[in-house]
């Protein structure tokens, strides 16, 4: 590609980014805004003009996904050999690097999840927690560490910060230091150490960071806004006394500063380097004006200063859409079953079911509309489970395809003959024109090959040329970066997995006072977070945005509830009636929450009702019996052909084990068993209970 097709087709404030090809450069860049085509273009058009060679560029992401990504459309753009990585993925290579020369022996094995030594450290401490507190305990080590505070440190900062966290901040200070003591004796090294281990080596050994400063003079680092100390720290050490940097990143979409991350070093660029050039990008591509409307009014009553100096007012550039809908329903039952109704409806409409996505603050909340969705019978794909590449089906597929690309299959290279390759090799482990009947496994084998051959089709539309080998060489591209293709299902998801991605609909749930914003949201700067939370949510819309909540938690709750703070002014009608549902609730108000039968306290949450106590009470579970019944459950899921889910979730089997119901009567009582699976599992589920 040439340097003019480079700039081609770049809108002005785009192309000032592609042409500024020396740092440092600050680009402010608004959701749907094209972030990532102005910095791909920026560094191509550097390397075509021969401002710099692929191998002196380092390119910093946060996400594996994001970093295949950028090396898939620089390779488009004519500029392969770019070094596009996570920070971690770029700092562990530097650090097996040199550890021969400025460490030497065996290097430290890394550990991915800290929740096993955190377990052991806690032991060494004679305390004893669940997994919930391990992982929340975790969490607050990571935040220290990557903010730089040692355990000594740890109680003070915590305080001074208004950390919140069930663990007494003692309990924590002291794993904090067991677990650095374990981590060393066992020559262990976590994702924060990994980092701060890098710049100390380039920091303490002058020729090691001359050499890196050799090899990499130009640095861009994207999604600015969510680096955190320790990550600056780093770039700073990579950098040396160098400016020729180029950052990316929207203030309005800090959201992860729970985890360390502060947008100051995006806000504050201009000062750390005043010949900066600063360049916003406005013009959204992604929505329609109507959500682009209420995007700008969500941010636009954003308080603070920092926020009101660097607003980006997105202006649309799409065509007309819907107007965003708000409904307001009685309880969260009555909203989850509203809104499948309302994908189903959108699908039969044309809408893809990957194009739909049901976004919620919090992970608890999916269960409500996993229950809600089956039952309408609305496939769905719930974001951050199994991973796409190490599916069984997909594995197969790939080795196939390797195998045929080897033996050279395909002699057309017009497109057609690609796809046709692949949907041949393709059905030789099971896929078909025509998808199975019902949504059980077999469907969701089908399901999984179904998006290798529409990969295929997108790539052949994108590059008719592309032949075999250059499509497997895609998926293992795909399969380094964890990159699937999206799934035929509406997308589940939290507000903060969603962040990065986009769909034609958007449902956002729960949008309610106490969750969005969150109830221990009490600082001015916690509360402004979660209104940039919400900002996130509605610039994922292309078209469809639909925002609800719901008045009383569950059935016959306590009509209690107010729709967030947040759409104050945004929209004159906050109250919807759902049909069917309201009288329904009203008949069951006198009989209020269901108690905890452990400590009596009302239950509102549906897995706690399901379970008929709190979370955290003490119950007595008969593990035998429950494995029993995952495994029958899941010889009936395989028989029926349906999602195991279907047959009964995992939090109704946790609480039958737990209840040990003896008669049908006693089984009925269980939240999760009505009439239908009753009659048709009841005395099998009560044999096994028996049993």
């Amino acid at each position: 590609m040439d340097v003019q097709a480079v700039l081609d087709g770049l809108d002005p404030e785009q192309r000032a980014v592609a042409e500024a090809v020396r740092g440092p450069v600050c680009v402010l860049a608004g959701a749907g805004t094209g972030k990532t085509r102005a910095i791909t273009h920026r560094i191509a058009h550097a390397i075509l003009t021969g401002h710099v060679t692929p191998q002196r560029v380092l390119a910093v992401t946060f996400t594996v996904r994001a970093a295949g990504e950028m090396r898939s459309r620089l390779r488009t753009l004519g500029a392969p050999g770019v070094q596009a990585r996570t920070f971690h993925a770029a700092a562990l290579r530097q650090l097996l690097y040199f550890w021969p020369r400025v460490v030497g022996g065996e290097p430290p094995a890394i550990i991915d999840s800290k929740i096993r030594l955190v377990a052991d450290a806690a032991a060494a401490c004679r305390l004893s927690f669940g997994r919930t507190e391990l992982r929340e305990i975790a969490g607050e080590i990571e935040w220290a560490k990557v903010t730089q505070h040692r355990p000594e440190d740890y109680a003070d900062a915590a305080a001074r910060t208004a950390r919140r966290t069930s663990v007494d901040v003692a309990h924590v200070a002291g794993v904090y230091t067991l677990y650095e003591q374990l981590r060393r004796e066992r020559n262990l090294l976590d994702f924060e150490g990994m980092l701060e281990l890098t710049a100390a080596v380039l920091t303490e050994h002058p020729e090691v960071a001359h050499q890196v400063r050799e090899q990499y003079r130009y640095f861009v680092v994207d999604e600015f806004q969510d680096v955190n100390p320790l990550q600056r720290m780093l770039l700073s050490t990579w950098l040396g006394d160098r400016d020729d940097l180029c950052v990316v990143g929207d203030p309005n979409q800090t959201i992860f500063s729970f985890t360390g991350a502060t947008p100051s070093y995006l806000l504050d660029f201009s000062r750390d380097f005043p010949a900066a050039k600063i360049v916003k990008l406005v013009r959204d591509y992604r929505s329609t004006p109507q959500v682009v409307a209420l995007a700008n009014g969500v941010i636009g009553q954003a308080r603070g200063a920092a926020a009101q100096r660097h607003r980006l007012e997105l202006v649309a550039q799409r065509a007309d859409g819907p107007a965003p809908q708000f409904t307001e329903y009685a309880d969260e039952v009555a909203e989850a079953e509203d809104v499948a109704r309302r994908a189903r409806a959108l699908i039969d409409q044309g809408v893809p079911a990957r194009e739909i996505a049901v976004l919620f603050r919090i992970n608890a909340q999916s269960q409500t509309y996993e229950a809600a969705f089956a039952q309408a019978g609305v496939p769905y794909v719930l974001r951050g489970a199994e991973r796409f590449f190490e599916r069984p089906e997909v594995r197969q597929a790939v080795v196939q395809l390797r195998g045929a690309a080897r033996a050279g299959a395909d002699a057309d290279t017009d497109g057609t003959g690609l796809i046709l390759t692949v949907r041949h090799v393709l059905s030789g482990v099971g896929f078909s024109d025509t998808p199975p009947e019902g949504s059980g496994p077999t469907r969701a084998r089908w399901e999984s090959l179904a998006a290798l051959a529409q990969l295929a089709e997108d790539m052949a539309a994108d590059h008719p040329g592309a032949t075999l080998p250059d499509f497997v060489a895609e998926l293992e591209e795909r399969a380094a970066a964890q990159h699937a293709p999206p799934l035929e299902g509406v997308t589940l998801a939290s507000l903060h997995a969603a962040k990065g991605l986009e769909w034609d609909a958007v449902f956002l749930v729960g949008v309610v006072e106490g969750t969005l914003p969150i109830i221990y949201a009490e600082s001015p700067e916690q509360v402004e977070e979660e209104r940039r939370l919400l900002y996130v949510g509605v610039t994922r819309a292309r078209a469809h945005l639909h925002l609800s909540w719901a008045v009383a938690r569950s059935p016959g709750g306590g009509r209690r509830r107010n729709p967030s703070r947040f759409l104050d002014g945004l929209t004159s009608k906050t109250s919807t009636p759902t049909p069917g549902r309201a009288p329904r609730a009203a008949r069951r108000t006198a009989k209020g929450p269901q108690p905890c039968r452990v400590c009596g306290r009302p239950l509102t949450a549906a897995v706690e009702q399901k379970l008929g106590r709190c979370e955290d009470c003490p119950a007595e579970l008969n593990e035998d019996v429950l494995l029993a019944l995952k495994d029958w459950r899941a010889g009936i899921s395989a028989e029926q052909r349906v999602p195991a889910y279907v047959v009964f979730t995992d939090a109704t089997l946790q609480a039958i084990a737990e209840r040990a119901p003896e008669t049908l009567e006693d089984l009925a009582q269980i939240p999760g068993v009505g009439k239908r699976k009753l009659d048709r599992y009841g005395p099998e589920v009560l044999t096994l209970c028996t049993s």
